[in-house]
């Protein structure tokens, strides 16, 4: 075997891993073999969040500053024991009628991405075979508006969600805006759900014109702060908590307390910021799942 390979036995599962001292993010120095070890430390908080949803992932083999691939279908060289789900492709890029996806339920599927450097980790609102059980609300600023901006609009946008009964938990996204994520029951439609959050998004922007907008113009959007209810589409994924992102530093979306976010909405650093890798794993030491209620499912939406 060459000497930049490694063979180990994962959960029963025969991998052979390569180039574990490659440099996959060189402002830092962090390497292939530290987002393996990353995905295989933080994988009993992000499996969850995981299991049965078809994974779109970014792979970026030769580091985040050498360029990068969206990546749905399985690779030619899948092994047979990862589990792929064959779904309807609409609107594929390459015409394709179906996709073969890889669906992450295990550690062992989790180490072979990893190898394949496989570091953003992105799923849709549903699961196999079923209407969405979550709706996502993304706040994406526009400069100068930043994290700061995404945290006050998170409030206001909690506080209106908990009107409808509807409860919301925040996460980073990893890079320079957030996300609130909502448990609902599982019996609508993507259509219906991206209707009551792009009602919900157009209320707070007639509300606070000044720091919100709900369209995806980007000329209306510098200074404030874009409510994207479109990510609910059941064409569109969201990065997955806990995934790496591709920064000059390997930061992570990553789940934030209520108390954080309103201490990021004040100013106070370093409440709500991007988290690296190590800091993620001793914030899940410490706290746990923040996302763990995402799991337990919600009620349904009203009619938007």
């Amino acid at each position: 075997m060459p000497a930049d390979r490694l063979r180990v036995d994962v959960e029963g599962r025969a991998l052979e891993l390569s180039n574990l001292d490659k440099v996959l993010y060189p402002a830092t120095g962090f390497t292939k073999g530290e987002v393996i070890d990353y995905y295989t430390r933080i994988a009993p908080v992000l499996l969850p969040h995981l299991r049965d949803r078809p994974l779109t992932r970014i792979r970026f083999p030769n580091g985040v500053d050498r360029g990068s691939f969206f990546e749905k279908n399985a690779p030619a060289a899948t092994p047979g024991w990862v589990r792929t789900e064959t779904l309807p492709a609409p609107g594929s890029s390459k015409g394709r009628e179906t996709i073969d996806y890889v669906v992450a339920d295990d550690l062992p599927t989790l180490v072979w991405l990893a190898n394949l450097a496989a570091l953003e980790l992105h799923t849709p609102q549903w699961k196999v075979g079923a209407h969405p059980d979550m709706m996502v609300v993304d706040l994406d600023p526009g400069a100068p508006a930043a994290l700061k901006q995404c945290c006050q609009v998170a409030l206001s946008m909690r506080d209106r969600l908990a009107q409808d009964g509807i409860d919301s938990y925040p996460k980073t996204s990893g890079k320079k805006g957030m996300q609130l994520c909502c448990p609902i029951a599982g019996r609508q439609s993507a259509d219906d759900v991206s209707a009551y959050a792009k009602r919900i998004a157009q209320e707070l922007e007639r509300d606070q014109p000044k720091i919100v907008v709900s369209k995806m113009a980007k000329n209306l959007r510098p200074g404030k702060v874009f409510i994207d209810w479109s990510q609910n589409n059941a064409a569109k994924t969201t990065v997955a908590p806990y995934s790496l992102r591709a920064q000059p530093v390997p930061s992570v979306s990553t789940p934030l307390t209520w108390d954080e976010v309103e201490a990021g909405a004040a100013g106070k650093r370093p409440a709500a910021k991007p988290y690296t890798a190590d800091e993620v794993l001793r914030r899940v030491d410490k706290s746990g799942d923040l996302l763990a209620p995402l799991l337990d499912g919600g009620p349904e939406l009203p009619d938007a």
